[in-house]
């Protein structure tokens, strides 16, 4: 499965990104990245088995991230591929 969410909140310049990813490396299974937008919020795209991005998508909403999550908007999909890892662009 193919994850995208778009998080929003005070989730730039905390750290989010790089929690995100070792996250994504502690769950395992799971290829993409999280990239700054420039309305301030955070866009993640996952690849992996549905019950790996599942487990991200509960962190997203409800973990103990850094900064502060004031909602989630995800969308699901067909994995796409080409991503060697999990990074942090």
């Amino acid at each position: 499965m193919r994850l995208t969410a778009w998080v929003r909140g005070q989730v730039q310049g905390v750290g989010f990104r790089w929690f995100t990813r070792a996250n994504a490396l502690r769950i395992g299974d799971l290829a993409g990245f999280a990239l700054n937008l420039g309305d301030g919020r955070v866009q993640v795209v996952a690849e992996g088995p549905r019950s790996s991005c599942e487990q991200l998508l509960t962190w997203l909403r409800e973990g103990d991230t850094p900064g502060r999550v004031d909602g989630v908007t995800e969308i699901w999909d067909a994995p796409r591929g080409g991503y060697a890892g999990f990074a942090v662009r």
